[in-house]
């Protein structure tokens, strides 16, 4: 027997510590022969011949096992935990004679119930199990549950063989991240794809991100979710939690993205998925909300940590109300030690099981409020997750503000571990871009990876990741197409979503006929593109903005499951020029490593940055400033040469002259890129037919023009 063959009998972390073997049943309780489990293995933990069940609750007078038919409403049996099974806190249980793929499971905890303390004890509420491995009851999206049943867990086989299979360890400096949501990538008809909506159908456009270019996918919530919480009808539309951002569980994946039910393999086609994803050299990035849960406030349902511990895993006021940082009913308690503990093996079970290479946290800044809700000069669990060996090689990517007004972009507790979206840099590149005043100066620091808010000698080079478009808000499209938000269709009377959006919609609101409004707007997206591909720091594009996606001006599609939220593909052959101008980007991108934070020095003397203006080394900090020049050498060692880059930046809508800085020797500057340029002759990759330019060059309004010397 192979080693494949042993792991498919037995889970592997429990025949790694030769666990399940010789062990005999001790006692018999309602018909079912049980002995102690394994104290250390949290959750269900399969051995020859049964199954370890192992919780933990610090209020808790009795615990109960209760188990189900598949699917069924009511149990068939109930198990006690016999006193002498418990440890502490923690209660485990052998149960022997249990096949997995004929039950699924739950706890049912007794204790006090006194909501004004914080204790919600009742034992007639069947609990899933906190640390589930797959979540019953919500497979088939868009299904509302059966209010009479009960959410459940299931145990799953860990017998997935992963092969030769490797994680691509990209340099962070080296990522171009490309976020999307699972369901709305592929669901629309004009995807094209086998398994619409789905890990499997994600999968059929991995060709697609490789044909782009970019190396890393930032999939948004997979966690099992429910997206039927708070479903509703708006003037015939049925909308429901579409985003995801209301977890049920943290480490089962959400079985209403798969192309079919996955009875006890719960995970199959999402590891098929990054296995693909590996082999074709892009990484998998998790967007992971450990801010709250979705059981919600005091008129929210219990489903597991309520009744576990509610005063330990939530934040609770002295009066046992939660406080609500998270913007959603409640907050998880991080830094409360048995958080702590379940957030990092959560982490490590996803790095180890599934290979995940980074994980994007939501609303991170709540990672580092203390049991009261201020925040931490040095938050234990972020601690803990910079120097976590199993963690050690994985992207940590912080969301750097809260709900409740914590806003530490710049300031995120990091060891020189963790990276951050970098808001700043949305924000001012946003205004700068449409014209507004007073930035010069501070966009040149954000074109240069932001050393003004990350010093590289705490930070480290990588600390920002740049963006100007993520699921929450405006798409590019929409960017220079509205003034204004148009959430009207979200049934909260537009009055949800940002208002400062730093959009423009260049003198008509949304769709219009207009040739010259039209080919504004695509300079402006052009615009956006060429800066924040041309950027020093790691970037991250919104999925869809390289063909020109619309959500109609909702910059708050959070419950859309719909065409607002769908990716129209048949977008990609109306704007192929557009696709094909990113795609050369990131070519470019990759063939100049001046633009990256990892470079070798040049060798000609030049400074790795300089900014500069309409003059050459000198940007005017007048507030009326409006072109901003950069340039970025390095030496590249694969050609064994200099490579320098001048960006520059003109936001006025009038024509500006613009002296070039002189290059040493025989180098002299050519055009790589102008925005000017329809889409198809914007850019420029083969340096023999670059044109050359003089001293000065001319730059008309709203574009933007990148030079190379050679």
């Amino acid at each position: 027997m192979n080693w494949n063959d042993l792991t498919t009998l037995v889970n592997y972390e429990s025949f790694a510590r030769g666990l399940g073997h010789n062990l005999v049943p001790l006692d018999e309780v309602n018909g079912f022969k049980i002995r102690p489990g394994f104290f250390l293995e949290n959750g269900a933990v399969v051995i020859p011949g049964g199954v370890s069940f192992t919780v933990h609750s610090q209020n808790a007078k009795a615990v109960s096992l209760v188990l189900f038919r598949r699917e069924a409403c009511e149990p068939y049996a109930i198990i006690p935990y016999p006193q002498n099974y418990r440890i502490g806190y923690v209660y485990s249980m052998i149960v022997f004679g249990l096949d997995i793929e004929e039950f699924e499971y739950a706890f049912s905890v007794d204790g006090e119930y006194r909501p004004g303390k914080g204790l919600l004890f009742n034992p007639k509420q069947f609990l899933i199990d906190p640390y589930s491995k797959a979540v019953t009851g919500q497979s088939r999206w868009g299904e509302r549950k059966n209010d009479s049943c009960h959410y459940k867990s299931r145990v799953v086989a860990n017998d997935f063989d992963w092969g030769n299979s490797r994680d691509p360890q990209i340099p962070m400096d080296d990522l171009i991240i490309y976020e999307l949501h699972v369901r709305g990538f592929t669901f629309d008809p004009s995807s094209g794809v086998k398994y619409p909506g789905t890990f499997a159908g994600l999968a059929d456009k991995i060709p697609y991100l490789q044909e782009l270019g970019v190396n890393a996918v930032e999939l948004m919530p997979i966690f099992e979710f429910d997206e039927m919480r708070d479903v509703r009808e708006y003037k015939g539309n049925h909308l429901l939690d579409y985003w995801g951002y209301n977890p049920v569980s943290f480490f089962a994946p959400n079985t209403g993205y798969t192309a079919g039910i996955e009875y006890n393999r719960e995970g199959i086609e999402l590891k098929q998925l990054i296995r693909q994803f590996h082999e074709n050299g892009i990484e998998v990035i998790l967007d992971v909300v450990f801010n709250h849960t979705a059981e919600g406030n005091e008129n929210g349902p219990v489903i597991s940590f309520k009744g576990f511990d509610n005063n330990v895993y939530y934040m609770l006021s002295p009066d046992g109300q939660y406080y609500n940082f998270s913007g959603c009913g409640n907050t998880l308690n991080c830094n409360h030690p048995v958080v702590q503990q379940m957030i990092l093996e959560c982490l490590r079970y996803w790095v180890t099981e599934y290979r995940i290479d980074g994980f994007r946290f939501d609303l991170a800044s709540i990672l580092g409020r203390n049991e009261d809700g201020s925040p931490m000069s040095k938050p234990p669990l972020l601690q803990s997750l910079a120097f976590d060996p199993i963690l050690a090689n994985v992207k940590l990517i912080a969301e750097a503000w809260d709900a409740g007004g914590l806003y530490q972009v710049g300031s995120f507790p990091s060891w020189s571990r963790w990276s951050e979206w970098n808001g700043r840099y949305r924000d001012d590149m946003r205004c700068f871009l449409k014209g507004d005043p007073g930035l010069a100066m501070i966009v040149a620091d954000r074109l240069a990876g932001s050393h003004d808010l990350y010093d590289p000698l705490h930070r480290g080079k990588n600390a920002s990741v740049n963006f100007i478009t993520c699921h929450d808000g405006f798409t590019l499209h929409d960017l220079y197409s509205y003034n204004s938000k148009h959430n009207e269709a979200n049934g909260w009377g537009n009055s949800d979503g940002d208002n400062h959006n730093n959009s423009w919609n260049c003198g008509t609101e949304g769709e219009t006929g207009d040739p010259q409004i039209n080919e504004l707007r695509k300079r402006l997206i052009r615009n956006v593109f060429t800066a924040l591909l041309c950027s020093r720091g790691t970037p991250m594009l919104l999925a869809g903005d390289e063909f020109g996606n619309s959500q109609g001006g909702n910059n708050n599609a959070y419950c859309q499951d719909n065409q607002v939220s769908w990716l129209n593909w048949s977008d990609l052959d109306k704007n192929r020029d557009l696709f094909n101008f990113v795609q050369q980007l990131i070519q470019f991108r990759r063939l100049h490593p001046a633009m990256r934070n990892h470079q070798d020095a040049s060798r000609c003397g030049l400074p790795s940055f300089s900014k500069h203006g309409v003059q050459a080394w000198y940007l005017d900090p007048n507030p009326e400033t409006h072109l901003v020049a950069v340039m970025f050498t390095g030496y590249d060692a694969t050609k064994q040469r200099d490579d320098i880059i001048y960006l520059a930046i003109n936001s006025h809508w009038e024509t500006q002259t613009v002296a070039l800085p002189r290059l040493p020797g025989r180098l002299r500057w050519h055009l790589a890129i102008d925005t000017t340029l329809a889409a198809k002759d914007a850019v420029n990759l083969e340096q023999s037919a670059m044109k050359p330019t003089g001293p000065t060059i001319k730059m008309i309004g709203r574009s933007i023009i990148v030079l190379v010397g050679q």
